[in-house]
């Protein structure tokens, strides 16, 4: 693993290394390598929080509790390495104030970037085996413009959002169909921002929250 991203991040076309991972998989060792590479060129190291609440981290088998994702901000934060948090929004059983709960925990956090991500049921996983036995409710396009408005209002300016929505390999999307065309959804979400005069931080009030060192 050393010599793979030594080697990436000396390549002269890049400019900056982007890891996805684990809040649990931040090992010593692990963020003694990172912190060599973020002295060579910029390091952005994505964790895959998904959300706050930990009666759907179990549903979606986690596999860690908050105060772990907590740590791991702090490790990186204490070595200068930027930190990208992976929220999903439309988990089985959450609602609106569910998922900007989340994004106003993040506010208090020390990140400098965030992913919102639009659940995917895809084929042959065992979400797909749950939804097929026990349907839950799956946002439709306006309700996630609408849920995603508002997490981009009540977000942290400085914040860096890296990403509004995903889409999921179409010979395996179960649900939702309208998320498979990307482009439209995008289109649709830049029209939404405009006409509803959201922009980030709109709905954020410092007095609400405790500043991120």
């Amino acid at each position: 693993m050393r010599r793979i991203f030594t080697e990436a991040i000396n390549h002269p076309d890049i400019r900056i290394l982007s890891i996805a991972t684990r809040p649990d998989c931040l090992g010593s060792q692990v963020l003694d390598l990172l912190s060599k590479l973020n002295r060579i060129k910029p390091v952005w190291v994505e964790l895959g929080l998904q959300t706050i609440h930990e009666s759907t981290a179990r549903f979606i088998r986690r596999g860690y509790e908050l105060p772990v994702f907590e740590q791991a901000l702090d490790a990186l934060y204490s070595r200068g390495i930027d930190t990208v948090a992976h929220v999903i929004l439309g988990l089985p059983g959450e609602d609106e104030d569910h998922m900007l709960t989340t994004v106003r925990y993040l506010n208090r956090m020390k990140i400098q970037g965030i992913k919102l991500q639009l659940l995917h049921i895809l084929r042959d996983t065992d979400l797909a085996v749950y939804y097929d036995r026990h349907p839950f409710h799956i946002l439709s396009m306006e309700e996630y413009l609408d849920i995603t408005g508002k997490c981009i209002s009540n977000l942290r300016p400085d914040i860096v959002i890296h990403r509004l929505t995903g889409d999921g390999p179409k010979s395996l999307l179960l649900a939702p169909m309208w998320s498979a065309n990307k482009r439209h959804v995008l289109n649709q979400m830049q029209a939404y921002l405009k006409q509803e005069n959201i922009w980030q931080g709109k709905e954020y009030h410092h007095e609400n929250h405790i500043q991120a060192l």
